[in-house]
């Protein structure tokens, strides 16, 4: 029996008919060589997606720790009426005798209901799978499940066995002894004994507490600290827990307790306290020094004898210091030997304290550019200086002799930004040095012990091209009725300066010879004074874009005609005509010429006159030829 396979997808448009040669042999038989005809109709096809269907099939990589039955793979994404499964998988449950991976019916490729082995090795399943659907067309593919190692910290027991002993009376729910373990998500049980009768362990905490009140006895409790998202991953230690008699009196320590502040500069192998313990028992030799606490604190200190040394270096600027609150607890444990040990429990309490190791750094490429427009209190930019000492970047900053019109910039003291806080002006300075003081705050457990550094930044000025400023109209005609008493409106001049929002200053530069006429910012005023008769006045107002920087300004003319309030005139039957002289109105106008130096007309008259000749040997030789 042969089973004919399609090997790749099928079109009857195109080719509706193959002619295939089969041949086969037996053992001891003749050959056989048929030819077999399929014909390809034109119907519904059901087709699997492209990275599925193709020769190699689809590839799925998923971590060993992810939960039970979590979806994998989806075959296709609409819904099926059934999927059958080749290769030896059985239709229901649709999972395969070789791979713990489960196939739904609905083409759900699922985890192993136990979830994975946590190997450390890549783990392979491959899955060849056929759809069908309830009018009988189907396809095939494949799907190759890589299982990854586990990258998450496995759960660990620092030591597989521990001995506790614990004083004859011990009160009802009084903590005992405490285990811990590294890894994630860690919980706490005790396997043995099954039923414990004396003990019992908080889950998440790893605290061990008596049930009862405790009589002499030795007790060995097994206990598997465990991922609670994985049970698979897990550890055990054994703890050897004696009661001993109060008889025996336990170890006597000066001091109780220990409270120690050390500055992170101490050097290794420096001793922060020295026990001084007596033996009720009269043998001293026989007591026994350990240290008990988080790994954090069993990596920084441990015990030599009755000394409690510092095992490496306290760095106060450090991830790992700062985790822990720049504070380490312990306990030690001072054992007196016997055949019913006692031991006496000291707690120890260090401080670390900060010391102020490196200065500040200076930030690289502080330079900045600002308009010479640029408004009073802009931000030019921000020296952004840093500090190795805890807590980073802790900097105060100030500019070296302070701020006057010769360095018209500030510095904002927290956060180094620098301001415009003076005129500035690109045809005197074309840019200003400054120079930065950095000085650390809180990095020391003194105050005054501060470092600084001086940086130098250098602020450009960017020249804005100033404009003229417009007045509209630029020439007026005005006529005024001169009063009695004060000073008299005669109109308000409409200028606007570039950039918008300039300031600008006003002038009377020409006509004002008898001081007729009085100019208050852009409004002109004329002071009354005795007239014979009707005058005329032709006033040149000069606008400044500001009073500092006369480079660029605008004419405006003003013609005023003042006539007095009572003019006589004489009684006559006949009008007369009387024409008003007008002064002249001298208008100025600026041309813009362009006036080489001679230097450069002869460097030009030199230059045309080679190009002439090198065109005429060029043309000359052409004709030549």
């Amino acid at each position: 029996q042969v089973t004919l396979r399609a090997g790749a997808e099928l079109d009857a448009q195109r080719v509706n008919q193959y002619t295939l040669t089969l041949w086969a042999a037996c053992p001891g038989e003749e050959e056989v060589e048929e030819r077999l005809f399929v014909q390809v109709t034109a119907g519904q096809v059901l087709r699997c997606d492209a990275p599925f269907a193709s020769k190699g099939g689809d590839v799925v990589q998923v971590s060993a720790d992810v939960g039970p039955r979590t979806p994998l793979y989806l075959v296709l994404p609409q819904p099926l009426g059934g999927l059958t499964v080749s290769g030896g998988f059985p239709s229901v449950p649709h999972s395969s005798q070789d791979t713990p991976l489960t196939l739904t019916h609905r083409g759900l490729v699922l985890a192993p209901a136990r979830g994975f082995d946590p190997s450390k090795d890549t783990q392979t399943f491959r899955l060849e799978i056929e759809v069908m659907d309830r009018h009988g067309h189907n396809c095939s593919g494949a799907v190759t499940v890589e299982v990854l190692p586990s990258r998450r910290p496995s759960v660990t027991f620092l030591e597989p066995q521990r001995e506790v002993t614990v004083p004859e009376g011990t009160k009802p729910l009084e903590v005992v002894t405490q285990v811990h373990a590294s890894g994630d998500n860690v919980h706490y049980a005790i396997l043995a004994p099954v039923a414990p009768a004396l003990f019992t362990i908080d889950e998440g905490t790893g605290e061990i507490r008596s049930t009862r009140q405790l009589e002499v006895a030795h007790t060995r409790l097994l206990v598997r600290a465990y991922n609670a998202l994985h049970p698979s991953d897990h550890d055990t230690i054994t703890l050897n827990i004696s009661v001993q008699r109060t008889g025996q009196q336990a170890p006597s320590c000066v001091p109780a307790i220990s409270v120690s502040q050390v500055p992170e500069t101490v050097s290794p192998g420096s001793t922060l306290v020295t026990l001084r313990c007596t033996n009720p028992a009269g043998a001293e030799d026989c007591l026994r020094y350990a240290l008990e606490g988080s790994p954090a604190s069993l990596s920084y200190f441990h015990m030599e004898g009755p000394r409690l040394q510092v095992n490496a270096t306290l760095d106060y600027d450090s991830e790992a210091v700062a985790a822990a609150g720049f504070q380490f607890t312990a306990t030690i444990v001072v054992t007196a030997g016997g055949q019913a040990p006692q031991s006496t429990r000291v707690p120890v309490l260090v401080t670390v304290t900060p010391v102020n190791e490196f200065p500040p750094t200076c930030p690289s490429g502080a330079d900045f550019t600002v308009l010479e427009t640029a408004a009073f209190g802009s931000v030019v930019g921000r020296v952004a200086g840093t500090d190795r000492d805890y807590p980073p970047d802790s900097l105060e900053y100030s500019l070296e002799g302070g701020t006057d019109p010769t360095q018209p910039f500030s510095i904002d003291t927290r956060t180094g930004e620098i301001r415009v806080v003076g005129p500035l002006n690109s045809q005197r300075h074309k840019s200003y040095r400054l120079t930065v003081r950095l000085t650390d705050t809180r990095n020391d457990l003194d105050p005054a012990n501060r470092l600084s550094r001086l940086c130098d930044t250098v602020v450009h000025l960017q020249a804005v091209l100033n404009q003229a400023p417009v007045c509209t109209p630029e020439v007026q005609e005005l006529r005024i009725t001169a009063g009695l008493g004060g000073r008299q409106l005669v109109t308000r001049l409409a200028c606007q300066g570039s950039p918008s929002g300039t300031m600008l200053a006003y002038a009377i530069t020409g006509g004002n010879e008898d001081g007729h006429f009085r100019l208050e910012g852009n409004t002109l005023f004329y002071l009354p004074n005795e007239l014979a008769g009707p005058r005329t006045f032709v006033l040149l107002v000069e606008v400044w874009g500001s009073p500092s920087d006369p480079r660029s300004s605008t004419m405006v003319a003003l013609v005023v005609h003042v006539t007095p309030r009572t003019t006589p005139v004489p009684p006559s039957s006949t009008t007369q005509h009387t024409t008003l002289q007008k002064e002249p109105l001298v208008i100025t106008r600026t041309e813009v010429m362009w006036n080489p130096p001679a230097w450069f007309v002869a460097v030009l008259t030199v230059f045309s006159a080679l190009l002439l000749a090198i065109l005429g040997c060029t043309a000359w030789n052409l004709l030549c030829r």
